[in-house]
């Protein structure tokens, strides 16, 4: 008499290998519709059915709260040029001190901009990143008065009239 081990072959944990081997696989989505339809079960079947309520209970609590969070805040048109002047305004705050400019203070001017604008927390978040990135970009490289820091204020001195002007041209009531 053979032996009964003699057949076995041992499972390999790669998919199509060991004892099933010769058995033609579905796909995974096919078989899982058997798993469904009944005509085959497989072990823990039923183990997926309270994931099934808790879909379901995630999916009732997200429709339920999506009117609570309708509203978007919308920036205004004119929010990526006011971003652009914050970020020239803290260039300006932190070159004029160094060039011995310390008749105009681009800090306060930042301030009374934000107070005329009112914009809400998120706005006045980004507003005032924008400020501080506009400051770090020129503090990691000038440490004194330059030819180069002065050219740097000309043309952010210009720039910032520009962004200014059209800014209230465009969009003051």
């Amino acid at each position: 008499m053979p032996d009964a081990g003699a057949d076995h072959q041992p499972r390999d944990h790669r998919l199509g290998m060991g004892a099933d081997r010769g058995r033609a696989r579905l796909p995974h989505h096919q078989e899982s519709l058997r798993h469904r339809r009944g005509l085959r079960r497989a072990p823990g079947a039923g183990a997926d059915r309270p994931m099934t309520a808790i879909r379901r209970l995630g999916l009732a609590l997200l429709l339920a709260l999506a009117p609570l969070g309708g509203a978007v805040a919308v920036d205004p048109p004119y929010q990526g040029a006011m971003e652009r002047l914050s970020e020239i305004l803290g260039s300006l705050y932190m070159l004029s001190p160094l060039c011995g400019d310390a008749s105009t203070d681009w800090r306060s001017q930042m301030a009374e901009l934000m107070a005329l604008d009112e914009p809400d927390d998120d706005r006045r978040a980004r507003l005032a990143g924008s400020f501080n990135a506009g400051y770090e970009a020129y503090a990691r490289f000038h440490r004194s008065c330059t030819p180069a820091a002065q050219a740097a204020m000309g043309r952010l001195l210009g720039e910032g009239e520009a962004l200014a002007r059209d800014i209230h041209q465009r969009y003051a009531e």
